[in-house]
């Protein structure tokens, strides 16, 4: 059952994250997380930048706070990581930290709230655009095959509506030649009537 779970999970996952890319980040780390916000039939994106404070990894469930200091005020919001809300997740700063969770920068203001920078170099992506590229591979296949098939279909319908034109010619044709046929035959006993009474009337005057 759990595995069954774990591979549900899985696709959900690679749904989600299929048109875009999530870095790897850290608490301690700096980020912009752009949101989609949508107001009646508008929608806009908002962003929201504060230090990452903490991060809890759940598969489809995995979440991450971010705190920032508004007008002196802190404000923390946990984002769901995989929510489609979500447009944009950008690392600002690196930090060096030894701690998973940060919760005693609630206590403190000021520079003893500050975090050292540190350069951990270029880290790869926790997830990538390498699926979306994969699924929009898939996708111009599809379409390729569907216009194949339209057009292979277009082409069988213009040749039965050939066929069905040339044979209603051909019996067009048919029907124009049968009255041609029964004129000459009427016109051949006409002049067959003619000669038999042009006969009759010498043969009479020879008498």
């Amino acid at each position: 059952m759990n595995d069954l779970v774990n591979i549900f999970e899985k696709k959900q996952i690679e749904k989600l994250t299929s048109k875009k890319r999530i870095p790897a980040f850290r608490a301690g780390d700096t980020i912009k997380v752009t949101l989609k916000i949508v107001e009646g039939e508008r929608s806009r994106l908002q962003a929201f930048e504060g230090m990452c404070i903490a991060r809890k990894n759940n598969s489809v469930n995995s979440k991450f706070t971010v705190r920032k200091m508004s007008h002196g005020e802190g404000v923390e919001r946990i984002f769901p990581l995989f929510s489609p809300n979500i447009d944009t997740i950008e690392i600002i700063r690196k930090g060096n930290v030894k701690r998973a969770k940060l919760y005693y920068l609630r206590k403190r203001t000021g520079k003893s709230a500050r975090i050292a920078d540190r350069d951990r170099g270029e880290e790869a992506d926790q997830y990538a655009l390498i699926e979306n590229n994969e699924s929009e591979d898939l996708e111009n296949k599809d379409t390729n095959k569907i216009e194949k098939n339209t057009d292979n279909e277009k082409a069988k319908q213009e040749a039965v509506n050939n066929e069905k034109d040339t044979s209603e010619s051909v019996s067009e044709e048919k029907i124009t030649e049968e009255p041609v046929v029964e004129e000459n035959k009427s016109v051949k006993e006409k002049s067959e009537s003619t000669a038999s009474e042009a006969d009759k009337t010498n043969d009479e005057s020879k008498k």
